[in-house]
């Protein structure tokens, strides 16, 4: 199931990537075994504004689920980002040091923040929702919003 959900609200396009699961925050995780890929949705990544500068947790830090694996700033708000997985960071974005907005212009892909080794991949998997479930909550995030 690849590709794109996608609304336009307003002026705003969003899109929500089918393989992705989602925090309610607005997290996009993907799973590789029990390794998540975490990065932020394009609706969380529009909101927030363009990043300036993005402070990752380093490799080895261990996560609860909620605890914080990074913060961002941007010229509208500093955000800080929870941890939809409980589990240990295992790498980082290296290429976000140098251009923090490629989360800005690729959210999916060339944006992703971290990987988590996760502790309990399927407990992980049964908290999130699915990119139907989030779509629905992302938009109605966005109608209220604007």
């Amino acid at each position: 199931m690849d590709g794109f959900l996608e609304v336009t609200i307003d002026k705003f396009t969003f899109r929500v990537d089918q393989s992705c699961l989602y925090s309610s925050e607005g997290l996009w995780v993907r799973f590789d075994g029990g390794v998540a890929k975490l990065g932020l949705s394009d609706f969380l990544q529009q909101r927030s504004g363009d990043i300036a500068f993005i402070d990752i947790k380093p490799v080895g830090t261990i996560l609860a689920l909620d605890d914080e694996f990074a913060s961002i700033e941007t010229v509208k708000v500093n955000v800080m980002l929870a941890s939809p997985v409980a589990g240990k960071i295992v790498r980082v974005n290296p290429a976000l040091d140098m251009k923090p907005e490629l989360i800005n212009q690729a959210p999916f892909g060339d944006g992703w923040v971290c990987e988590v080794e996760a502790d309990n991949p399927d407990a992980a998997k049964g908290l999130l929702l699915d990119a139907d479930a989030y779509f629905i909550k992302m938009k109605s995030d966005a109608e209220e919003a604007l």
